[in-house]
């Protein structure tokens, strides 16, 4: 059976008010006392009800963190990151995966109330879950504008795709296509469509999308792919992440289509896993360390000074290109 605070206080022979009392660090208790509390609780694997006590006021030490998909590479090192630096500073994760799902999302964020976690990073895409307008804890955002009241934190989205827009055609290309989502939804990964817009109009290319969604299966994905290289015939192609990126490499060599020669390709996201085991792929790599140590400080400063005044409401990292085969 599960230990209780009653047997913690047998084993250290004093009472449950003393070991409350060691637990929420409340009222004198003496050093001698306070051991031999922790070391019984040692003994029997004790553990508080973390509920228990933010029902009495205290704090859980609990953050949690919503994410579209841990499988996909960029995410899993984002989370990490997140999970480390909240761990260092004494605080533990619910890890909840939306899936692209609203109402999943809608019910994961419903139980993270019930669990009264101090806070929660939210880096999902799903959009118009009115519900964080009005949770009252503290939230930071990934790459998604969820409310006025919400700070944000994206990379350079804007500035990465120009970057990869203006090394494609250095490096030759003229008939270059941004393959992603080309309607603009209000999130800040919305910018990457306006980099390659941008880049494309100052050097008088003309612009040419082709349509993948985040959420397509892979197979979809390919055959979309397929159709672009075979009727489109791009010579470079900006890709909005390094898993699609990839899939244009396969069928690239499918089609027996020659990479750089015939068909340039640049991705975005630049995770270390990418970076070791596809080199070959000229991409824009976010800075996933700075990103995840100014999502935790802005959710620890709102969480230390809830009424406190945030000194701006986004925060926008710097990216840089990697230049590779692929290019």
């Amino acid at each position: 059976m599960r230990p209780k605070l009653t047997d913690v206080a047998t084993r250290a022979g004093v009472s449950p008010t003393t070991v409350s009392r060691v637990i929420n660090n409340h009222g004198y208790i003496s050093e001698k006392t306070r051991q031999k509390v922790m070391q019984a609780m040692d003994e029997l694997n004790y553990q508080p009800n973390s509920l228990a006590r933010s029902l009495h006021g205290k704090s859980t030490h609990l953050i949690g963190v919503i994410f579209p998909s841990i499988t996909n590479p960029f995410y899993a090192e984002l989370v990490q990151h997140v999970e480390e630096r909240l761990f260092n500073a004494g605080y533990k994760v619910i890890l909840c995966n939306s899936a692209q799902d609203k109402e999943k999302e809608r019910d994961y964020l419903k139980m993270l109330l019930a669990n009264q976690v101090d806070g929660i990073i939210a880096g999902a895409h799903n959009l118009g879950i009115e519900e964080y307008n009005n949770v009252g804890l503290p939230i930071v955002s990934f790459d998604r504008h969820l409310s006025d009241t919400v700070p944000t934190v994206s990379c350079d989205n804007y500035q990465g795709t120009m970057l990869a827009t203006k090394a494609l055609y250095q490096a030759g290309a003229r008939h270059i296509y941004f393959l992603g989502n080309p309607q603009k939804s209000g999130n800040p990964t919305d910018k990457r469509l306006q980099g390659y817009c941008d880049a494309i109009d100052e050097l008088s290319l003309s612009r040419h999308t082709h349509t993948v969604s985040f959420t397509e299966s892979a197979s979809l994905k390919l055959y979309s792919i397929r159709e672009l290289l075979t009727n489109c015939h791009p010579d470079g192609i900006v890709c909005t992440d390094d898993l699609t990126a990839l899939l244009v490499l396969q069928v690239a060599k499918e089609l027996q289509l020659k990479v750089p020669e015939n068909l340039k390709i640049t991705g975005f996201d630049g995770t270390e896993l990418i970076q070791t085991y596809h080199p070959e792929l000229a991409t824009v790599i976010q800075p996933l360390s700075d990103i995840a140590s100014v999502l935790v400080n802005v959710l620890l400063s709102r969480i230390t000074n809830p009424n406190g005044q945030l000194a701006q409401m986004e925060y926008t990292l710097p990216v840089t290109f990697k230049n590779a085969d692929s290019i």
